[in-house]
């Protein structure tokens, strides 16, 4: 910057601001703002390393007053840096730039002129800037009349004559640490305010601190927040309410295209016009945001003068406000006002809508960084665990994932369900401390090792005592705990042996429960374990409760009645107990994991034959491979009553399965003696519910056809539902068989 002025000799490295130099500040800025139109004034002054210029002094009119820039760069193309750099008189606008051009620094969020004229010495000495700040008109240049030329031009020479005082008398003529601030101009724009609904009549500078109060508690309430749907919300109380707008949308921009994220009171046609739309030129809100400025439009006509194609969607809209949200210059994402009437903002309610605006930006952006974060855990931690439940003979089982809130982190919850080598089944569920990354990485390497251990032949305790050496050797501070439990399918004995984990809990064939007696032990990485086993018997019907801590209530640390309630009444199908038990439950302070095994032996109605059939991601000929799989079970059953009924409903099932979860699919087959049941497991978790869509609602087509296919499993089926796990969910459909009928 060889172009800048030197250094004056008398600045100092540690400049503190007098009381003499902050009034002659105050005082030579309230005599330049005479000027009509004028809404504020900032008086300029070079830091000691001449690398920027600070505010010294800004006076204005709130809000105004609070949108002024306090520091730029000295070599910055704006009029207050040019005026100091050059020596000369500059005028600037800050129009709002035409969509696909340049995108010039923000400095103020509203279209404004600045005019501006060094604080040079009789020396020549430059101190900083005087600068006055007016919103820019559409479409007039700010042509200052040589009257009011000489006027700004003799404030600055008197200003820069006192400065030459100060420094003749050892002050530091340089900014201080704070900016001095000033409100006044005889209130600019307080009637006109007033007449909007803000401030009281009569009370100077009543109508800014009303629209300022909106920002500030806004600013405080965003902080507190960290969901789109709370923000939403209180963007509806703090912004849409209180400056009459009767529609609000927020949309956020990804891969360049807008997707809604929240709305209120806004027409359906607008947000289905908005969700999805390209960021392209051409439309109000794309233009917003590719420019980084607002565009207002007080009635139907204007919008349609700029934009003739836009919007022919609600003609109960009168006025229209599409803010960009933006975080520094990185766009975000778009808010839009609707209007019943038609309303004409003033400048200072433009200001404080794009104040207002800008945290808003920074709230969204939090959000959805919070909300991939925690999917992106989720995933995980999804991911490390089984995709399905291994389907036996003689037993049921069934299990339940429920991460912990957004805020809790991510977890290190498992469970496992394996055949051993010498018929039994291992249960296994286990949880490792605390809510991270390294949580769930220690889980995976913890889970593997259990499973391995297994599967070598190890007893219960045996398992465990391995799989504590082997996290006291990890580099990790982490401990966990976890029950393993072997099931022998032949004659109900239960082997368990735990590590500082919950008991299971057995609820017999009459409902009665119970907690089997198994040591509690330490858990797992805290020191050596030798473990020890527990054995039970168990009688055909009992149903084997495994889980983790989540299933505690937090004031209690044990189940709660609701919870045992539930268990000792169960007497129906395991999935709906499963269900029915988390939401006795879940309350998201922790991740939950909730095991069950029915152990059925040789008691009527017990599943006898198991019959299982992979079909590959998108394999849509896969659904035919499904019937015939269907038809083929049901011959050898003996069940070929029911092959008609149950071939459409493995039809709906598969097709849904591979169109809206995109994933493989796990089709299976279970005899009973008196019906027969088709699973379909996929990855997706979200549940299929049959809808009476509209066939003519052409915007929800694809959705309409998925209900309409569930509605036809629904009345075909003896009984059907859906039921979530680790890693997705399984759909149920149940036919009687006429042969036990």
């Amino acid at each position: 910057m060889s172009n800048l002025p030197q250094e004056p000799g008398n600045l100092k490295d540690a400049p503190v601001v007098t009381a003499g130099l902050r009034d002659v500040l105050v005082a030579s800025l309230s005599d330049a703002l005479t000027m009509p139109g004028v809404l504020a004034g900032i008086v300029y002054l070079v830091e000691p390393q001449r690398s920027q210029l600070k505010a010294a002094v800004i006076q204005g009119s709130v809000p105004f007053l609070f949108g002024m820039p306090d520091v730029m760069p000295a070599d910055a193309d704006h009029a207050s840096a040019t005026a100091w750099r050059t020596g000369a008189f500059t005028v600037t606008g800050a129009p709002a730039p035409e969509p696909g051009g340049a995108e010039p620094p923000r400095l103020i969020p509203f279209p404004y002129c600045a005019a501006s004229v060094p604080l040079v010495s009789g020396s020549g000495q430059r101190y900083g800037a005087l600068t006055l700040i007016r919103p820019l008109v559409p479409g007039e240049t700010w042509v200052l009349s040589p009257a009011q030329r000489a006027a700004l031009d003799g404030a600055a020479e008197r200003l820069a004559a006192h400065l030459d005082t100060l420094a003749a008398q050892g002050v530091a003529v340089a900014p201080g640490p704070n900016v001095v601030l000033v409100g006044g101009l005889d209130n600019y724009g307080d009637i006109e305010m007033q007449t909007s609904g803000w401030g009281a009549p009569g009370a100077p500078g009543s109508a800014g601190l009303s629209l300022m109060y909106q920002v500030h508690r806004l600013s405080t309430r965003l902080t507190q927040l960290t969901s789109l749907d709370e923000i939403i919300s209180v963007v509806v109380a703090r912004v849409m309410i209180p400056f009459g707008a009767n529609g609000i949308v927020v949309g956020q921009i990804t891969d360049e295209r807008l997707w809604i994220v929240g709305a209120s009171g806004a027409g359906t046609a607008l947000i289905r016009e908005l969700h999805g739309a390209s960021l392209a030129v051409g439309s109000p809100w794309a233009d917003a945001v590719l420019t980084h400025f607002p565009r207002f439009f007080d009635s139907a006509s204007a919008l349609r003068q700029h934009y003739p194609d836009a919007y022919d969607v609600d003609d109960a809209v009168r006025g229209w406000a599409f803010l960009p949200l933006c975080v520094g210059f990185h766009p975000v994402g778009v808010c839009c006002l609707t209007f019943a009437d038609e309303r004409t903002l003033t400048a200072e309610e433009q200001v404080a809508l794009m104040m207002l605006a800008d945290l808003l930006a920074s709230a969204v952006e939090r959000a959805r960084l919070a909300a991939y974060e925690h999917t992106l855990a989720e995933s995980l931690q999804r991911t490390l665990l089984p995709r399905s439940l291994t389907a036996l003979p003689g037993v049921v089982t069934t299990a339940r994932y429920v991460p912990a809130r957004a805020e809790a982190g991510l977890g290190g919850d498992w469970y496992d369900v394996l055949q051993l080598s010498d018929g039994r089944i291992a249960l296994i569920v286990g949880d490792v401390e605390g809510h991270s990354t390294d949580s769930a990485i220690v889980m995976g390497q913890l889970r593997s090792a259990v499973m391995a251990y297994a599967k070598e032949g190890h007893d219960p305790a045996a398992v465990l005592s391995r799989a504590g050496r082997l996290l006291a050797e990890l580099d990790t501070d982490l401990i966990a705990t976890c029950c393993v439990a072997f099931l022998n399918v032949e004659d109900g004995v239960v082997e368990a042996a735990r590590a500082g984990h919950p008991a299971p809990l057995l609820r017999g064939p009459d409902g009665r429960l119970e907690y089997l007696d198994v040591v509690a032990g330490v858990p797992l990485g805290v020191a050596e374990c030798a473990g020890t086993n527990s054995s039970t018997v168990v009688p055909p019907g009992a149903t084997l409760m495994l889980y983790t801590d989540g299933m505690y209530r937090v004031r209690t640390g044990e189940l709660s009645r609701s919870t045992l309630e539930v268990l000792a009444g169960a007497d129906g199908d395991l999935e709906e107990l499963a269900d029915q038990l988390v939401e006795t439950a879940a309350d998201g302070h922790d991740d939950l994991i909730l095991l069950l095994a029915r152990f059925e032996g040789g008691v009527p109605g017990a599943s006898r034959r198991i019959e299982q059939l992979e079909i590959p991601r998108h394999d849509l000929a896969g659904v035919a491979a499904a019937r015939r799989f269907v038809r083929d079970c049901l011959v050898r059953w003996d069940a070929a009553e029911v092959t008609d009924a149950l071939e459409v409903i493995a039809s709906e099932a598969v097709t849904n399965a591979l169109i809206h979860a995109d994933s493989a699919v796990d089709v299976r087959m279970r005899e009973y003696d008196d019906r027969v049941r088709l699973e379909v497991r996929d990855s997706d978790a979200h549940p299929p519910l049959p809808s009476a869509m509209s066939v003519s609602d052409e915007a929800e087509q694809s959705s309409a056809e998925h209900g309409r296919g569930l509605m036809i499993v629904d009345s075909l089926a003896t009984a059907w539902g859906s039921s979530p796990h680790g890693r997705g969910k399984t759909v149920w459909m149940e036919l009687h068989s006429a042969r036990t009928q």
